[in-house]
This record gives structure tokens, sequence and C-alpha cells, in this order.
């Protein structure tokens, strides 16, 4: 059996709220944190309180908004004290300017700056802010000493702003934020490592419109390369034709067919310390496409295939590839047939599943090949999946190259 990641309990977060117009964000990630099992306790300014309204929050938590210093919900009257004891990190967001600057020099006036004074727990900020707010050197040598003080900053993104201006100042989108705190809290086993993911489907054009595919969603790639991220690794995602939000850490680089994708991981895998070949590379690609659509009649159609690159045979031959993992979708014999998948091509680890069960599912079964045999994983969301198979990965490498 493999060692799998400490599970991670239920964590507890006070989120505070200060002005801007970016507070509406602050529902949507309240809403997002709930559901992903999150605790949440809100503590909003007297600012934010004039862009929403303390009920929608508590609606959404299902707990007291606070808001007073001297109206909270401590029976020691210490509630600055009190709400940060048992958080396992403290958020702002959004963390406007004149809130940066509080924490950057240690003031504390209200119940929100005297608690993140106080607390004994991470900081961790989303600012947002127009674009000339942030961009003044003042607010600069704020974040420098946030970051100094070990203050943990996400974003802020750039885009259009609620004032018409366009520019850097945008709190990240409520998503990314989960993300971004999923990615703080857990190991990081991969820290500073650089990880080369392929994910999705290839497709092969047969004319102006068609081509030869596959049903991978890509949802298996995308999951892994969000555990690498939250395991501390720099991820480049080289990835086929999909409908998914690739990881916002990530290094997206969007391909179409097996040779573009090839390509592709020629082009940056020098640099990679793991390779993960999550993607269902299309096996054959059509010698004569035609340039415009292929009409239809009557008559039988033939096309003339040839067999595509294996990307994974690939970067194995090269002189001194990375650690490499490989994938194998099978329909049946699994087994058998993973094994000798992973033997023929030399991996020291390969993960498989049956294709009924996993294509386009947001849950799977993976059952990992390794010398020491095969270890399944049971049926679980792919993101769970993933984080596992990323603990192993770091076992392994860490085990070949003689680190704890």
């Amino acid at each position: 059996m493999i060692d799998l990641i400490p599970e991670v309990a239920t964590k507890r977060l006070v989120l505070g709220v200060t002005g801007g117009v970016a507070a509406y964000k602050a529902a949507e990630l309240v809403r997002l944190l709930v559901k992903n099992g999150i605790e949440v306790q809100v503590v909003m300014t007297e600012a934010a309180r004039h862009f929403v309204g303390p009920a929608t929050f508590q609606a959404l938590s299902g707990k007291p908004v606070l808001t007073d210093l001297w109206d909270g919900g401590s029976t020691n009257g210490m509630t600055h004290i009190d709400l940060t004891r048992n958080a396992d990190a403290v958020l702002i967001a959004p963390a406007s300017a004149d809130f940066l600057a509080k924490l950057a020099h240690g003031a504390a006036d209200d119940l929100l700056s005297t608690l993140c004074l106080a607390r004994s727990c991470p900081l961790l900020v989303a600012p947002a802010m127009n674009r000339e707010m942030w961009g003044n050197p003042a607010t600069q040598r704020n974040i420098l000493q946030l970051k100094r003080d070990g203050v943990a900053i996400f974003g802020p993104d750039s885009g259009p702003q609620a004032c018409g201006e366009t520019g850097m100042g945008r709190m990240v989108e409520p998503q990314t934020l989960v993300e971004n705190i999923d990615s703080f809290w857990y190991p990081k086993r991969l820290q500073g490592k650089r990880v080369l993911i392929t994910a999705g489907p290839t497709f092969e054009a047969i004319d102006a419109v068609r081509g030869i595919t596959n049903l991978s969603s890509g949802k298996m790639g995308y999951a892994v390369a969000r555990a690498a991220i939250e395991a501390g690794a720099s991820v480049t995602l080289i990835s086929g034709p999909t409908c998914l939000t690739p990881p916002s850490a990530a290094k997206t680089l969007a391909v179409t067919s097996a040779q573009q994708m090839l390509e592709a991981v020629n082009g940056v895998i020098a640099d990679a310390d793991i390779f993960i070949s999550v993607a269902a590379v299309a096996d054959y690609y059509v010698l004569n496409p035609s340039e415009q659509k292929i009409k239809k009649d009557a008559h039988i159609f033939t096309l003339e295939l040839a067999p595509n690159p294996d990307i994974v045979a690939n970067v194995m031959n090269l002189p001194d590839p990375p650690f490499c993992v490989g994938f194998a979708a099978e329909s049946e014999n699994l087994y058998e047939f993973a094994e000798a998948k992973r033997k023929r091509k030399n991996l020291p680890l390969l993960a498989a599943n049956l294709v009924q069960d996993a294509i386009g599912s947001d849950q799977s079964e993976l059952i990992l090949f390794d010398d020491e045999g095969a270890h399944p994983l049971q049926r679980a969301p792919k993101i769970e999946l993933a984080r596992q198979l990323i603990e192993h990965i770091a076992k392994l490498y860490h085990k070949e190259r003689g680190q704890n």
C-alpha cells in the first residue's frame, strides 16, 4: 500500500472584508469556501458595510458577522484575540490600499486590524484597488514590507476596473483565491520542483472541419496540475482541446495535434524535474488531410493513417530524462496491460484505470504501478486521486535521488 497524503482536517478561516467595490466578490468567495468544507468567520470594516451588508455574509457563512471591536462575541471582551486562536489563517479579501498600509505599519484601530496584529496564525491578503493606487510607491513599499513579514500576497490581477480604467489592481477571482488557499495549506512535498504535465485529448485533422479525437475531458490532467501546485511545484501544463479552465498558477500551453504536443514538450522538457504524461494522445494521424471540407457523397471514404509519435518514449530516450510518469486507460485486462506498458517504456511509475470508469467523470479509480507492485486507489473525486498520485510521485522522486 502507498503512503497517502495526510488528510487535511476541516479548516477554519477568518475572512476580513475591507472597503472597496470588490467586496461583492467576497460574497461569492464565502460561498465557495463553505462549499469546500471550510468554516468561515467574516469580519467587516465600517467601510466594507457601505458596499455589502453583513446580512449577506451571515446568510452565506452561517455565522454572525463581526464588525465592532467593542461589541464582539467573546464573553471575556477579547474578541480580537480569541478569533484567531482557533483559526488556521486570516484572509483579507478585498484588501484596500488603506488596510494594507495599516498592516504594514502595525496600526490597530478597529476589530479587523487589531485581530491581524494579535493573530497567532498565517495572514493572507488579496489586494484590490485602482491601478494608480496599486502602482503608487507607498503601496509598493507596504507590499514589500508585508512580504518581508511573511504575509502571503494573492494577486492582484490586471483588467477592467469599476472606475472605468484598465490596469493592475483587480482582486483575483474567488475561484482562484480558493485554489490559492488550498495550495497554501497542503504539504509542500515538491517545493521548488519543476513539473511538466500533458492533459486532454489531441485532435488529428481529416479536413477543415473534421478530425480524429477521443473522449478524454482533460479533468484528470488538470487535477494533477492543481495537486502539483498545491505541493509547491512550478507547473507547466500542455493541454489539448478542452473546455476546462487551467489552474491560474500554471503556465499553460494550448496545442491541438499530437505533433504539436510533442513539439511543445520538446521545447520545455530540458527544464523539467518531473514529467507526467496524462494526455490521451491519438495513436494515429491522417497522412493527407484536406485543407477544404470534404463533400459528402455516396462512395465509401477511406482514410490513410500513420502512427503518431510516442511522447513518453521520446522523453525517456533523452540523455538525461526527468522522472517520468505515464498514464494508461484500458478497457480490459487492466493489470496485465498497464504493467506491460510500464515495463516496455521503462517507467518508474504508471497510473492506470478503466476507460468506462473514468472518461468524462468527476470521479475515478486509479491503480499505481511501480517497481514494488500495484497500488490501488479507491474511487474518489479526481482532485483527491491527483493529490494521492502527487504524494506517491514525490516519495519515489525523492527516494530515487536519495532525498528525504
